[in-house]
């Protein structure tokens, strides 16, 4: 089941009030991007972060679960009704996310090659 755009319109707009949020669609699902990190995924209408200190802080006593099958678990966020806490949450995980990969720049080679 994919998370319907219901439900990421609801996600998108209990985090409207933070600067920086985006998001990208994946394969029927989204990424949650916080200031160009990936912050979140919502998978099966499930909003979802890693397991970083921050986050265990705040969701002690989350549910664990992968975002699809053979995927790390990561915590399912519940409390998705108060911005507030969500808030508190994204500003609590960011300093502890991974910086986004450089993308790599295309090379003469890797140009030649798309010649037929």
């Amino acid at each position: 089941m994919a998370t319907s755009k219901d439900y990421l319109q609801f996600i998108l707009d209990q985090l409207s009030e933070m600067e920086g949020i985006t998001c990208r669609q994946m394969m029927g699902e989204y990424l949650i991007y916080d200031r160009g990190k990936l912050a979140a995924e919502l998978c099966d209408n499930r909003l979802l972060v890693k397991p970083v200190p921050g986050a265990l802080a705040l969701l002690p006593n989350a549910r664990r679960e992968p975002p699809y099958p053979g995927a790390k678990e990561q915590l399912v966020v519940e409390n998705v009704d108060d911005r507030a806490f969500l808030k508190q949450l994204f500003e609590a995980i960011y300093p502890e996310l991974p910086e986004p990969k450089p993308k790599k720049r295309k090379t003469k080679v890797q140009d030649a090659k798309k010649l037929p």
